[in-house]
């Protein structure tokens, strides 16, 4: 449970560069929380010095016009989500994430939402502002953002390095 109080975030003690990470969410109406991939241990925000695979409660009025590179699922403002697979708010999801190579791929729900190749992200802006894309290993965390989200059955599994 990452508390009311400002959340906080919770990583791995060991880096990853390839694996699939499943887990089950449930958000509060208007939760917002993440996931972070392949992040440095760093005061910085892990969207962008890595990645951050986004748990939104979608429906909530507040997140109605947001670009479409921040609704659940989507790696933050870099790989959009395909939506419409998140439960509604106070009901338990499942989802996996893989990130394989420069491979990623989000599903939700028996849904996939993401399945995009970090290498054709070419927008010289969204490069910039994300440079946590090009990393290959790092941190995986779970990012409050100040609401209440719970996890359970949480599960990873590495997968082997075929860069080589």
């Amino acid at each position: 449970v990452c508390p009311h109080d400002g959340g906080g975030k919770l990583f791995t003690n060991k880096e990853y560069s390839n694996f699939i990470l499943r887990f089950e969410y449930k958000l509060e109406p208007g939760g917002n929380n993440g996931v972070g991939l392949r992040a440095p241990l760093t005061n910085e925000d892990p969207a962008y010095v890595g990645m951050e695979s986004q748990i939104l409660d979608d429906d909530a009025p507040q997140y109605a016009k947001l670009e479409p590179g921040q609704y659940h699922g989507s790696i933050y403002k870099v790989l959009p989500a395909k939506r419409g697979a998140p439960k509604k708010a106070g009901e338990w999801n499942t989802e996996e994430i893989v990130c394989d190579g420069r491979h990623v791929k989000v599903t939700v729900n028996e849904m996939v939402i993401v399945d995009g190749n970090l290498d054709d992200v070419k927008d010289e802006k969204t490069l910039k502002e994300h440079p946590g894309i090009q990393r290959t290993t790092g941190h995986i965390g779970f990012l409050g953002h100040g609401a209440h989200v719970e996890f359970r059955n949480i599960r990873l599994k590495t997968l082997p390095d075929t860069s080589k």
